[in-house]
């Protein structure tokens, strides 16, 4: 193995080389340098993320279970700058006296879970994908009990490691089903070597059960409300945007590569489970009052659109659903963003307490309602394009009524959508919520999103690049 082939792998040797100079830089700087090495450290992811945009080869390493290409390297590119936006809104919680002394676990924690998702994105075996996807899921368990005196906390992480445990359980027995059928574990081979038939059919279930678990598709929920609402709100959104972000793009790759040939079969399953997560995700948030908990079924009902693209097997349905969850990037960080502002200032996570928020807080209401407008899918952010694009997708193979229920379900969501913002612009409050001033990279994120919600809707060339990417992928399959 020569040196350009070990280059492939750029995204996660930086961030292993990121995480070893963090452990030690936590020993070197002292107790009262914290802020220097939180600055330090999301420096280094910084270069991180920045590095993955210069052009990097395509090719595949041992044996083909590690490949790279165009559009893995922009799965990861978004992975990266979210979790650079999730580590800048995380200083509020950082300074708080208990969190202070722990910034270096929390780093190291968060970039092996990056690391996890960086290698399962880019495995074309199934035993590269599975260990990408332990490393990627044990310790986000740990970050959602990271604030372990808090019960919910504590409850949060317990329920996670042990959901993650049966659904790893269920995804083993379904690569197991297709390792006894075709007799090989690579992505290719077993593709071609899959012919409809029973066993094979069952194998294609039980993995979509299993990465359904990470994507929260109902019924496989069930987990992640609780868990948003127990984990610390900069995990929540971690959680949220980057988790559930690269369970959506195994997903893409493990269903147009694997099971190719059985699309017929998971297109009904993935139609059924679309109607029923976006409907259900988007009754249950109505009825939320805690901001985390709202938002958790907000990214329910959310990941049931996503998969209007992947139900779309073709180059143009997996640039729908990366577009998306660009676009959903942007959206759901600046909500996040503005909640853990508050959070961390007044410790306030019910809705019920913006009342009066604008009057109060101009800047941050108004990020906020930019953000709920993406959410829902409003003219002219950038959230309406990515719903279009998904529609459109969603059409192309003639599912008109799934698109029909889609649309009618948006309009449900703009209803509680705009309630948020109802509470913050019109409904007043005798002791609202006190102006204060968001620390600087706090600012520099927001910005960072609500720039990001207006280029990536006005800019045509960025979904442009995702279908010319997903077109080399469809070529080489």
């Amino acid at each position: 193995m020569s040196f350009s082939d070990i280059l492939l792998m750029r995204n996660e040797l930086l961030l292993v080389a990121a995480t070893v100079v963090i452990l030690i830089a936590d020993l070197v700087f002292a107790a009262d340098q914290r802020k220097q090495f939180y600055y330090f450290s999301v420096f280094l992811i910084f270069i991180v993320a920045i590095t993955g945009l210069f052009p990097s080869e395509s090719g595949s390493i041992f044996g083909g279970m590690y490949e790279t290409g165009g559009l893995q390297i922009m799965m990861k590119n978004i992975l990266n700058f979210s979790t650079l936006i999730v580590l800048l809104q995380s200083w509020g919680w950082f300074s708080q006296v208990k969190q202070q002394k722990r910034i270096g676990e929390f780093m190291i924690l968060l970039l092996s879970t990056l690391i996890g998702m960086g290698y399962m994105i880019s495995s074309g075996h199934f035993l590269m994908f599975y260990l990408g996807l332990e490393l990627a899921t044990i310790p986000l368990a740990a970050l959602a009990a990271y604030d372990y005196y808090k019960s919910k906390s504590a409850e949060a992480g317990i329920k996670l490691i042990l959901l993650a445990a049966f659904s790893s359980g269920i995804l083993l027995f379904g690569i197991s089903l297709i390792y006894g059928i075709t007799g090989t574990l690579y992505f290719g081979e077993a593709g071609q070597l899959i012919n409809g038939s029973t066993l094979s059919v069952l194998g294609l279930v039980l993995i979509f059960t299993g990465l359904s678990f990470k994507v929260s598709l109902v019924p496989f929920h069930l987990w992640t409300a609780d868990v948003y609402e127990g984990s610390p709100i900069n995990v929540t959104s971690y959680l949220s945007v980057v988790s559930k972000g690269s369970a959506v793009f195994i997903m893409l790759i493990v269903l147009n590569t694997v099971f190719a040939s059985l699309n017929d079969i998971w297109d009904t399953l993935i139609y059924t489970i679309i109607i029923i997560t976006i409907t259900i995700g988007n009754l249950f948030a109505i009825r939320q009052r805690n901001i985390k908990r709202f938002l958790a079924f907000s990214s329910i009902a959310q990941a049931g659109f996503i998969m209007l693209g992947v139900i779309d097997n073709s180059a143009f349905g997996v640039a729908t659903v990366v577009y998306f969850i660009l676009v959903y990037m942007f959206s759901n960080l600046a909500a996040f963003g503005v909640a853990s502002a508050i959070s961390a200032e007044t410790g306030k996570e019910s809705i019920d307490d913006y009342k009066g928020f604008y009057g109060t807080n101009p800047r941050l209401s108004l990020v906020m309602m930019l953000a709920m407008f993406s959410l829902a899918g409003i003219p002219p952010v950038a959230g309406f394009f990515g719903k279009f694009f998904l529609f459109t997708a969603a059409a192309e193979k003639g599912y008109y009524i799934l698109v029909l229920i889609a649309v009618l379900n948006t309009i449900i969501s703009l209803y509680y959508y705009l309630l948020v913002i109802k509470v913050m612009f019109i409904e007043k409050s005798d002791s609202p919520i006190q102006f204060f001033s968001s620390n600087l990279p706090m600012k520099i994120s927001l910005v960072i999103c609500v720039l990001g919600l207006v280029i990536t809707g006005f800019t045509s060339g960025v979904f442009d690049y995702m279908v010319a990417v997903s077109d080399q992928l469809f070529s080489s399959i």
